[in-house]
């Protein structure tokens, strides 16, 4: 079985405008499918060296060039009770 390293640049947004965003390399932890009554989706689990992580469909966890555009929010912002990989 062979396995490839695969990275995304981080979705996180870094300040409440929507105008910084990490961009770190963000490592691809897992790869499955997801079921939607649209059909299948490509999804991951990825994580970047800042702490954050996100799980969903591939199209979501590409990193958007446009502030503003949707995107998964930080889970290690105040209050998310999250600030490292779940182990």
């Amino acid at each position: 079985m062979e396995t490839q390293l695969m990275f995304l640049d981080c979705p996180a947004y870094l300040d409440e405008e929507g105008r910084e965003r990490c961009g770190l390399p963000a490592e691809v932890r897992s790869r499955f499918t997801m079921n939607s009554t649209g059909g299948p989706l490509d999804s991951a689990m990825i994580s970047c060296s800042a702490g954050h992580w996100f799980t969903g469909p591939l199209e979501s966890l590409t990193l958007a060039t446009e502030p503003g555009d949707a995107a998964l929010p930080c889970l290690t912002d105040e209050g998310s009770g999250r600030t490292e990989w779940p182990s």
